[in-house]
């Protein structure tokens, strides 16, 4: 499938249909999501996800999968771990158990799990599976998976690259957090306190500082957030990506709150309407959602945004001064007096929360106590002074209107009265042809006010409360109208709601997969630590396809000394300005060193012919 036109994209909509694809901690910001807009969940069981904080009981998780299904929502589990061989059997019971209760998909990094018997599930493609390479994804496309996850460091070209060679699906980060490394390739967390990333117990050490120094000795930078990267935001590229190839469209954040969860869905969801809308194009869900709020990602959890390599960019990705949430730009200050200072502008909030960076660049916060216009009382007024760039980084009355907003999400049906000899016949119909019958006798006397009786039939059947659906049509065929009590009315309208939703949840399309996996050569054939292979079945997957294992994962292994660690898209030197192509003469002698907080000191490599950095430990 390849699409590179708008005329192309229009051939293709009856085939196409597009996901925004939500994160969930919970299932309760899960079900937020759902009304909000999200055509599909992403969430974790209590283990074997990448973000162990964020694990959800079985009970939760079926509880979820009913709610989301109601509206055509799909509910992909993350198991993408790497697994210990006494792992398997526990997860094989769950998978099996996942199936059962008919979630939509799993998402694995451990190929260990696709030896063990297991159900004919869809299986997706971690982006820990380091899906880099055209043939690596033809080879996951051949195997049986149903989806890849692309890395975050992908450009448009490769992605247009990938669908010109292969039929599978094609998911794509498109905002939130960004590693700073390949996933699936950091291991610095787990060499520094022996929490792997792999394992789902990240501790996200490129969020702390470091300092570099040459190999002379000279530092050129001390502790600075010298590996922590700006959030991703690729709102204006959505639809390059959609021509480019992708269906599913991801939101990083299952460990963000349900503020971020709400108002990120929202953005999205009204920036991807209106651009498959005006392609003619369809979502994979169904139900129209309504939110009193105007969302603005500026407004939640975020570091400064990057559109980061979709377009080859290499400048300013780094947060070099913070690594924390910097929110949005607020204005200048004006003028300090002693408890107060004054701004350019007068929007900021009792109870906000505010950051500047001081004279040594590092972001500072407070609060804000009270304001009259443009004068600002804050908690502490340190640090503060004229001509000063105030951000706020926390938006107490968006927080307020997102905490008490109204959500809801609503499916369309049409209702239908129509005259039999012998009664009255009502039907309620979804936009997938399913139908609700209901027939009532015809022992009722005929209306006297013919008009009054038929509108109080319209408005009375229209009405549909707080259930999850919408009766939008109404196409009242009655000839003899009969007098009917509002009540009955009103029961006869539930009871067709009821049918219709236990229709729907009976006719719900459960995809699968062919249950066995095929052999293809592997495309590469000697694997050391970086395959991540941690337990005997994952070693027998790549034998069987032609790989010779050379070494077991990096966690599986005592020491660590002369191990690549890291690697990147993200290249330090070019975030420091001391690129060759920016300065051709040589300010510092390479290789470089970064140190970290404990004063331990990793080797920094460049790959410039490829613009890949690496971080290795010390011989």
């Amino acid at each position: 499938m390849r699409l590179k036109s708008d005329r192309e994209l229009k051939t293709n909509s009856n085939k196409l249909k597009f996901e925004l694809l939500v994160p969930a901690n919970n299932k309760d910001i899960a079900k937020k999501a759902i009304l909000t807009g999200a055509d599909a969940i992403y969430i974790g069981y209590s283990k074997y996800g990448a973000r162990i904080q964020a694990g959800n009981s079985l009970e939760d998780i079926i509880e979820l999968i009913e709610f989301a299904h109601s509206y055509r929502v799909k509910v992909y589990i993350t198991l993408n771990t790497i697994l210990k061989d006494e792992e398997l059997k526990k997860i094989e019971k769950l998978i099996n158990r996942l199936y059962r209760i008919k979630a939509d998909g799993i998402i694995i990094q451990d190929m260990g799990i696709l030896e063990l018997d297991i159900p004919p599930i869809p299986i997706i493609a971690s982006t820990q599976c380091n899906n880099t390479t055209v043939e690596k994804i033809k080879f996951l496309e051949t195997t049986g998976f149903k989806r890849v996850i692309l890395p975050r460091e992908i450009t448009l070209k490769e992605i247009r690259e990938i669908r010109q060679n292969t039929t599978i699906e094609l998911e794509c980060f498109i905002h939130g957090a960004l590693c700073v490394s390949y996933s699936g390739q950091c291991y610095l967390s787990h060499v520094i306190g022996s929490r792997s990333a792999n394992r789902g117990e990240c501790a996200q050490p490129c969020r702390k500082q470091y300092s570099l120094k040459d190999s002379d000795g000279k530092f050129i930078i001390r502790n600075k957030y010298i590996l922590s990267l700006k959030d991703l935001n690729l709102s204006n590229y959505i639809d390059e990506l959609i021509k480019a190839g992708i269906t599913s469209f991801k939101i990083e954040g299952r460990l963000k709150n349900e503020a971020y969860v709400i108002n990120t869905t929202a953005y999205y969801r009204q920036l991807l309407d209106n651009i498959l809308d005006s392609n003619n194009l369809k979502r994979s869900s169904q139900g129209i959602s309504y939110f009193d709020f105007e969302p603005n990602p500026y407004k939640t959890f975020n570091r400064g945004f990057t559109e980061f390599n979709i377009n080859n960019n290499k400048k300013d990705l780094a947060t070099v001064n913070y690594s924390k949430s910097i929110g949005e730009f607020i204005g200048i200050v004006q003028s300090v007096k002693k408890n107060y200072f004054t701004l350019n502008t007068d929007i900021l909030n009792n109870g906000d929360g505010i950051c500047f960076f001081d004279e040594n660049k590092i972001l500072t916060g407070t609060y804000v106590n009270k304001t009259e216009g443009n004068t600002v009382y804050p908690a502490e007024i340190k640090g503060i002074k004229p001509n000063l760039k105030i951000y706020r980084n926390y938006n107490k009355e968006f927080d307020n209107q997102l905490q008490n907003c109204e959500i809801k999400r609503k499916i369309p049906l049409t209702l239908k009265a129509k005259e039999l000899n012998t009664g009255y016949m009502f039907l309620l119909i979804d936009e997938e042809k399913n139908c609700a019958c209901h027939i009532i006798s015809k022992n009722y006397e005929k209306a006297i006010n013919k008009e009054k009786a038929i509108n109080t039939l319209k408005i009375q059947l229209a009405k549909s409360g707080t259930s999850e659906f919408e009766i939008e049509k109404t196409d009242i065929n009655i000839q003899n109208i009969p007098f009917i009590k509002v009540s009955k009315i009103n029961e006869i309208r539930r009871i067709l709601i009821e049918k219709i939703r236990k229709i729907r949840r009976k006719n719900y399309k459960y995809e699968t997969r062919e249950n066995n996996f095929k052999i293809a050569q592997y495309p590469e054939n000697i694997l050391d630590y970086k395959t991540n292979i941690f337990n005997e079945k994952a070693k027998n997957f790549y034998e069987k396809r032609g790989a010779k294992v050379k070494e077991y994962a990096l966690e599986s292994q005592k020491t660590f000394n002369n191990r690549t660690i890291m690697i990147s898209k993200y290249c330090i030197k070019n975030q420091l300005g001391l690129c060759h192509k920016q300065m051709p003469i040589k300010k510092y002698t390479e290789p470089f060193r970064l140190i970290d907080e404990f004063n331990k000191e990793y080797l920094v490599e460049f790959n410039c012919k490829d613009c890949v950095m690496s971080i290795k430990t010390l011989p």
